[in-house]
């Protein structure tokens, strides 16, 4: 099994403060894919410990989290203890991660604000 280094950045969103995008706001997620860019759920499963989020903005210092899932509901979580902070991505488990896809993440705001995959890469062991 192999990990990958998936990286989000801030996508346009209009009608938002960030219309335009914004390449300093983003995900960087260390995850299993399969050979055609989905989330490995088997390999998630047997090495959840290493899939990890990290979130950065401009404007704040990055907050490091992991990758989890309740059922069919993936999310990121920040702090294991509380529920609060969990960020959905909405249908993640059905998304490709290829260059120029796009994800929806619910911010800690509750904002739905849509990210562009901008690097795919494997993680060597």
């Amino acid at each position: 099994m192999s990990l990958s280094r998936i990286v989000l950045r801030l996508a346009r969103n209009p009608g938002t403060e960030f219309a335009g995008g914004d390449d300093h706001r983003g995900y960087t997620l260390t995850a299993p894919l399969t050979s055609d860019g989905h989330l490995d759920e088997a390999a998630y499963a047997k090495h959840r410990a290493a899939c990890s989020v990290r979130r950065f903005t401009p404007d704040e210092d990055a907050v490091d989290g992991r990758l989890a899932r309740k059922g069919s509901r993936w999310f990121f979580d920040y702090d294991s203890a509380d529920t609060a902070d969990d960020e959905p991505v909405h249908r993640l488990g059905d998304h490709r991660f290829a260059l120029g896809e796009y994800v929806t993440v619910t911010d800690e705001d509750g904002r739905a604000l849509t990210y562009k995959v901008m690097e795919v890469a494997v993680i060597p062991a």
